[in-house]
């Protein structure tokens, strides 16, 4: 364990009706960072995250915020240093955006800032019924990080955003990482491997590759934790993956 980073999982177990989720997983992310999770469906991807964020606790192992067990730390404490957005998030009460933003930041001139900044004002009278699947993930992000946490986890943040608005939520989170600890569930392998400083390639519940993406984009087991085979296409500055089935040949 780095007592230098910022959040430190170690030898993480979790399973559930058998199988295992999380099999001995091992990460020490540093006090900032972009860092994009990936990996086939049922790796692990969306565990691993809440596990990270409190939210589930593992058979074994544990984690670590600045060297302080996760476990320890009360709820408002926790809030306040880790930001999580799940994948999906439905309120106890049909609030509107500015009522959800106002639960972070306590100050209503302050709420009303935040979705000033984040170009949402004109949303926030709405309920959270009445929002689009797009609206409801400006929104939320815009909720997690009106505190600014040193910290943030999101999975799959631009799932129901369009083209436009993904790239640009994407770039946003990756310019984050300058000066914040950043880890995103990514299932657009390219923008993953274009946009993050690091790339964790979950398989079967296991770290199967990590590192830097320039150091993995060529490296064949890629192509055997996602199952295809994929096409290295140079398109400058960067290098695109398109996948293709494999053939029997191809198969062990």
């Amino acid at each position: 364990m780095n007592d230098a980073a910022m959040l430190c999982a170690a030898h993480l177990h979790l399973c559930r009706q058998g199988r295992a989720l999380l099999d001995d997983v091992c990460l020490d992310l540093p006090q900032r960072g972009a860092v994009a999770l990936v990996g086939p469906n049922g790796a692990g991807k969306s565990t691993l995250l809440q596990v990270l964020a409190g939210q589930l606790a593992p058979d074994r192992g544990g984690v670590t915020l600045q060297g302080r067990p996760l476990k320890g730390l009360d709820v408002r404490a926790r809030a306040q240093r880790l930001g999580y957005m799940p994948q999906r998030f439905e309120p106890h009460w049909d609030v509107t955006l500015l009522d959800l933003v106002q639960m972070r930041v306590a100050d209503p001139a302050r709420a009303a800032q935040v979705l000033a900044e984040a170009d949402l004002q004109v949303l926030g009278e709405r309920r959270w019924s009445t929002l689009s699947g797009g609206e409801r993930a400006r929104g939320m992000l815009a909720a997690v990080l009106a505190t600014d946490p040193p910290v943030l986890l999101a999975d799959e943040p631009g799932a129901a955003l369009d083209v436009q608005h993904r790239l640009a939520l994407v770039q946003a989170l990756a310019r984050r990482g300058r000066e914040r600890l950043v880890v995103v569930v990514m299932h657009d392998l390219d923008l993953a491997f274009e946009c993050f400083d690091r790339v964790v390639v979950l398989h079967a519940g296991r770290v199967a590759m990590d590192g830097a993406p320039a150091d993995l984009l060529h490296a064949p087991q890629l192509d055997a934790v996602f199952g295809v085979h994929f096409e290295r296409i140079a398109v400058a500055p960067n290098t695109l993956l398109r996948a293709r089935s494999l053939t029997w040949k191809d198969k062990p």
